[in-house]
């Protein structure tokens, strides 16, 4: 933030005994949403696979992150085929891996962690919308 602008990227792994390992880091790079979340995706990649991981199971808030990795969407921007080819690299390290869409204010904990490398405070809880069911 803003977009574009520095990047911080969070990322949290569970394994299947629940431990778990964070990471929260400020790239010394800029660039757009697009390329935080590709960091993003490659670093919990890279903590997987640094962990043993030979099963994976991601969750990630960017549909366009994971479309790019997925294939075969693509982009003419350069920086990003240079990120969506190292994460397709690190797909490449797993047994299995599956990679799931879920909202961003269901990915909580990841998106606190880059708004906590660029010393944002964390989001506010998103405002619950619908009618209230009367009894």
């Amino acid at each position: 933030m803003p977009n574009p602008g520095k990047i911080g990227i969070g990322a949290v792994l569970v394994a299947p005994d629940g431990r778990r390992k964070e990471k929260s880091v400020l790239l010394n790079v800029s660039g757009c949403n697009n390329e935080a979340e590709l960091h993003a995706l490659c670093a919990a990649l890279e903590m997987a696979a640094a962990a043993g991981a030979r099963r994976l199971l991601l969750h990630g808030d960017s549909d366009v992150a994971l479309r790019y990795v997925r294939g075969p969407d693509g982009t003419k921007v350069v920086r990003l085929r240079l990120l969506i080819a190292a994460a397709r690299d690190w797909l490449g390290r797993f047994e299995e891996l599956q990679l799931l869409w879920i909202p961003r204010h269901h990915n909580r904990e990841a998106d606190r962690l880059s708004r906590q490398a660029l010393s944002l405070p964390p989001s506010p809880l998103p405002i619950a919308r619908g009618r209230r069911r009367t009894r």
